[in-house]
């Protein structure tokens, strides 16, 4: 199993609460920007392409009060509420969001056997707390982070404090608005 982080991000880092669904005050910063139907078919193919998902107890809880609610021409919105997830909690016990499994023990360690065990590859949305955890573990297979051109000047970095690990350019790629698809594999 590939454990691969897709984020939107400002140009400074920021990933927490893109279109303002988290009451995080930073408001729906994504959506002054249109990433053209390049950028749009890269998520919807990643999306169909995923095998599982993988959240944070705050990131499940903002997509479980919406997604099931979605619906598009596209897929997409079923596809999400499709696929098996998985949420990083200690105090999660009846999650209600389709088929979906808690780890509420050493995050590391449950990431680690889900990676040996599976096949396919789990996405990462949002969920800094995760890739805090899992990232200096290296567990992180491959990072997709679409960069907004905005600065925020808060919220919830990709990367902790002090994180360290050299990465490899794998592809780059202009969309619209803008917007600059990078992505890294660990060198």
């Amino acid at each position: 199993m590939k454990i691969i982080v897709t984020e939107y991000m400002s140009l400074d880092g920021i990933i927490e609460d893109p279109v303002g669904i988290e009451n995080s005050g930073l408001g729906n910063w994504t959506g002054p920007f249109s990433r053209g139907p390049e950028g749009d078919k890269f998520k919807h193919d990643e999306l169909m392409q995923a095998d599982s998902l993988i959240f944070g107890r705050a990131t499940y809880a903002a997509f479980a009060a919406a997604w099931p609610h979605m619906k598009d021409e596209t897929g997409y919105a079923a596809r999400m509420n499709g696929l098996p997830k998985i949420v990083a909690s200690s105090t999660l016990e009846k999650p209600n969001w389709g088929e979906t499994e808690v780890w509420n023990g050493d995050i590391v360690e449950s990431a680690r056997t889900y990676r040996e065990k599976g096949e396919g590859t789990a996405l990462i949305f949002g969920s800094a707390s995760i890739v805090h955890q899992l990232a200096p573990a290296g567990l992180i297979d491959e990072y997709r982070l679409m960069v907004y051109p905005t600065i925020l000047g808060a919220g919830k970095n990709l990367f902790a404090a002090g994180a360290k690990r050299e990465l490899s350019l794998a592809e780059s790629r202009r969309f619209g608005g803008g917007i600059v698809l990078l992505r890294y594999v660990p060198a």
